[in-house]
């Protein structure tokens, strides 16, 4: 006589579940922290000991996740032009008097420009990438790019101001909006050598007085 076996029947094993690696890092704020660094030392100065120890990855993990050195600096200013961009963007397409609209994108400059847990770090494009941007023509040509944006945005704004009679038909957009560009790179720099925010009003007042006023004299 043949004994039933007692229980439920014996199957093979569920093989384990494999897992990967978690990732012991966030790309997005890994490179959030090396834009901080790359705007406060530079290129030149920024080891990458230094890109190591400020987003805790090693440098297996950077060269994986983003590349040599160049390349995270390259990510690092596209992710700055993006983030002011958005941040400046909204004001600049905003129907409003031309002073006040003025107001608001130099007030927003100047907010980017101050920020910083040790200190103001100015623009990444004036202080930083214009300078690799002389042996660089990858990095020359985001440069370019940007300012030329810049000089777009500000020109349309004077455009519509035209088209409204804000200013004057002998008014030239082209040329106010590299006054406003020229302003904006000017309160970078002066930003960055710790002028105080005051300071820095007062000349983007007088800026736009004369933007304005040369615009009515004409």
């Amino acid at each position: 006589m043949v004994q039933k076996s007692k229980g439920p029947p014996i199957t093979d094993p569920a093989p384990p579940k494999r897992r990967g690696r978690p990732r012991a890092y966030e790309p997005d704020v890994a490179l959030g922290k090396a834009l901080d660094l790359f705007r406060t030392q530079g290129f030149a100065a920024t080891s990458l000991d230094d890109l190591s120890e400020a987003t805790g990855m090693n440098r297996p993990s950077l060269y994986g996740a983003f590349g040599d050195k160049r390349e995270i600096y390259i990510k690092s200013y596209q992710r700055y032009r993006d983030e002011a961009r958005a941040s400046m963007g909204d004001i600049f397409r905003q129907e409003l008097p031309l002073r006040q609209r003025l107001e608001r994108i130099f007030a927003s400059a100047l907010n980017i420009y101050l920020s910083g847990e040790t200190g103001p770090r100015g623009c990444f494009t004036v202080v930083t990438a214009a300078s690799e941007a002389v042996g660089d023509p990858d990095i020359r040509a985001m440069v370019l790019d940007g300012l030329s944006e810049l000089d777009k945005a500000f020109a349309l704004c004077f455009r519509r101001a035209k088209e409204k009679g804000e200013l004057p038909e002998s008014a030239d957009p082209a040329v106010l909006a590299q006054l406003a560009s020229a302003t904006v790179h000017s309160i970078a720099i002066r930003s960055r050598a710790r002028v105080p925010r005051k300071e820095l009003e007062a000349i983007v007042n007088g800026a736009i007085d004369v933007m304005i006023g040369a615009g009515a004299k004409a």
